[in-house]
């Protein structure tokens, strides 16, 4: 494993790849973050395309990622995560239809507990899901975190329409 850590508008985010291929994107505070030492040495070649990219979308130029993931969770958890790609940009679903979504309606509580421990946040999206009445919850980086992102993203939409 080698990682960096790159500066975002969310804060500093600690990339980690697992034998070059990206397995981890975690914010400063994240919750689940597993611990520094374990991400091995610092070497940023590994994450010339995940940079690109994150860049790309805080500047409001990509809307979706083209990135080789290595995500490393149970077959409930990558279901879920692969999910969350399918939310489009700037829009939100919630818990419940998340969980319609992978086949398992009764299991929200679940698809919460799963979009929690995703180890690539942002990229794979887990911010655009929000509790039954839109509200904001559970946001392993943080709740002000997950509406700076919704914000964002909805703004930008908003400045493309308008262009």
């Amino acid at each position: 494993m080698t990682h960096t850590t790159v500066d975002s508008p969310v804060g500093p985010l600690t990339l980690v790849a697992t034998d070059g291929v990206l397995s981890g994107l975690y914010m400063t505070d994240q919750r689940y973050r597993p611990d520094d030492e374990s991400f091995g040495p610092a070497d940023a070649a590994p994450f010339a395309d995940v940079i690109v990219q994150l860049e790309e979308y805080f500047a409001g130029t990509r809307t979706s990622f083209d990135l080789e993931l290595d995500l490393l969770g149970t077959p409930f958890q990558r279901t879920v995560w692969r999910a969350l790609c399918s939310i489009p940009y700037g829009e939100t679903v919630s818990y419940g239809e998340l969980a319609a979504l992978v086949g398992r309606p009764t299991a929200a509580r679940a698809v919460g507990m799963a979009n929690g421990r995703n180890p690539v946040g942002i990229i794979v999206p887990c911010h655009r899901v929000v509790g039954s009445t839109g509200d904001l919850t559970g946001y392993g980086g943080g709740i002000d975190r997950k509406r700076q992102l919704l914000e964002f993203e909805t703004a930008t939409l908003a400045s493309s329409a308008g262009r």
